[in-house]
């Protein structure tokens, strides 16, 4: 099926301009698909983790590297921003009465409630008690028609964080295999150096890749560090269900850039440094928060941004990042900051080569088109 989608046109001239500064142009639903040999799922990150494999993808050639080599691909006066949430055990396992439900949190909502999914969500109602693990109950508040619903615990603060560590498990992307649950190296695996502020469901994969040689590296290169925050959630894992693209609308998550970050990323760029967004989280909250004047603004809310062909990218230069899921919201997202037919190319080549894939797998580093 082909979906419109939108790209910028520099227009000269009143009379052009005054009647658009875009143009259309067709995009086939299928040109997002691929075919990914099973064996090239990553189960495990690279050790260390700076040794993953890196594939840059500049305008004109690929080029095969390590993590490790980034340092070298920067400048002094950029500014690295990356995304410092932390992943909390969002899933549970749940009670009303002898039913079982499971429950994976999405993201918390500024009354203290939270928006989770559930699965058998059709048995749940409004003012249903769920009896959780580890002694915690909830009250089922709300029902959404995306199958998602809104529980207030009996518990919040550090006694609701308290109770999550003690009966809550990673929400693990269902790619990687576990059987038996998340193993014991998962907790750190499954978690960025950056991470400071818990709220996420799932990690922003691409900085799994640091580690503190790395970071120190970076910071001799001379390119300043700054963190955000956004709050990865459930709706991350869930696929594309509507093929005109127009329609589809993301699962809203909570972000935060402060007006600290917000100056620094400014005054790189005012002073002729390129932006390294360390992910596709990182980039879809800076988009989030910039002005039609390219300058970011201080953000506190929720963003439920669809980044795709078409999109005009007014913040980073340079984008570090995963291979991703074919006909996801995020090959389509890279698609369109490096160009599609550039991603397509890049992501054939590192199948032939033995790239591995998603959340544990290698990273490319992408120019913007």
């Amino acid at each position: 099926m082909r979906v419109w989608g939108r790209c910028p046109q520099q227009v000269q001239g009143s009379a052009l301009a005054l009647f658009s500064r875009t143009c259309f142009y067709a995009v086939n639903e299928a040109d997002f698909d691929f075919d990914l040999p099973p064996e090239r799922i990553a189960q495990h990150p690279a050790r260390p983790r700076d040794a993953a494999r890196l594939l840059s993808v500049m305008p004109n050639r690929l080029a095969d590297h390590i993590v490790r080599d980034l340092p070298s691909f920067l400048a002094p006066g950029d500014v690295m921003v990356a995304n410092d949430t932390r992943v909390i055990p969002a899933q549970l396992s749940a009670w009303r009465g002898a039913a079982r439900i499971g429950i994976t949190l999405d993201r918390p909502l500024a009354d203290g409630t939270w928006h989770a999914l559930a699965r058998n969500a059709r048995r749940l109602r409004p003012g249903d008690h769920l009896s959780c693990e580890g002694g915690m109950g909830a009250e089922v508040m709300a029902r959404n028609p995306d199958g998602g619903v809104i529980l207030r615990f009996d518990r919040e603060g550090e006694a609701f964080a308290a109770a999550l560590r003690e009966a809550g498990a990673l929400a693990l992307p269902p790619y990687i295999a576990r059987p038996n649950g998340p193993r014991a190296e998962d907790a750190h695996d499954y978690q960025t150096i950056f991470a400071a502020r818990e709220g996420a469901v799932a990690a922003p994969t691409a900085g799994l890749h640091f580690t503190p040689d790395l970071l120190a590296a970076i910071a001799a290169r001379g390119v300043a560090h700054v963190t955000i925050t956004l709050h990865v959630g459930a709706g991350t894992f869930l696929p594309l269900r509507d093929a005109d693209l127009s329609r589809h609308r993301l699962h809203a998550e909570r972000g935060e850039i402060s007006a600290s970050a917000a100056a620094a990323i400014n005054a790189a760029r005012a002073r002729g440094g390129r932006i390294l967004t360390i992910g596709t989280t990182t980039l879809r909250l800076l988009e989030s928060a910039v002005n039609e004047s390219g300058e970011i603004m201080p953000f506190a809310g929720e963003t439920d941004i669809f980044l795709r062909p078409g999109h005009p990218f007014r913040t980073a230069d340079l984008l570090l990042t995963n291979f991703h899921l074919p006909r996801s919201s995020l090959f389509m997202l890279v698609a369109a900051f490096a160009g599609l037919a550039r991603m397509q190319t890049a992501y054939a080549h590192a199948i032939a080569a033995g790239y591995r894939f998603y959340s544990y797998g290698d990273a490319s580093l992408l120019y913007r088109a």
